[in-house]
């Protein structure tokens, strides 16, 4: 079992800027750990479904956005200490949403989300 613990997050004006964090303990059902997996951001905006923000494979090498904040936003990881971060600058009140980190199954964000974070509020104020 893989649990998946989220910082960050609150009230912002726009054009400010906000850093989440996600730490990952345990393994999966398949013996796996964090640094062997790949993460992903997801954000689920009032009244709407959850969709892909940003994803990371697991050694960092390549990376993913979602268009709508592809220059603003940036994700990493640190594997030595089981955390993926989302950088968020410029931000919008379009981009007001609860954020969910999630860990996936395999290497790549192309494979299935498996552990949720618990998400986090995010609110950008015009």
């Amino acid at each position: 079992q893989v649990q998946l613990v989220q910082s960050g997050g609150g009230l912002v004006q726009a054009g400010g800027s906000l850093r989440l964090s996600c730490t990952a303990s345990g393994r999966t059902m398949t013996g796996r750990t964090f640094s062997q997996l790949a993460v992903a951001w997801h954000r689920q905006p009032p009244g709407n479904e959850r969709f892909f923000v940003a994803g990371i494979t697991d050694s960092g090498s390549s990376s993913e956005y979602t268009d709508s904040v592809k220059g603003r936003f940036t994700i990493s990881r640190d594997n030595a200490n089981s955390t993926v971060y989302l950088q968020m600058d410029s931000l919008k009140p379009v981009d007001t949403a609860v954020y969910y980190c999630a860990i996936y199954a395999g290497s790549h964000y192309a494979s299935t989300p498996i552990y949720w974070g618990q998400g986090t509020q995010v609110t950008v104020s015009s």
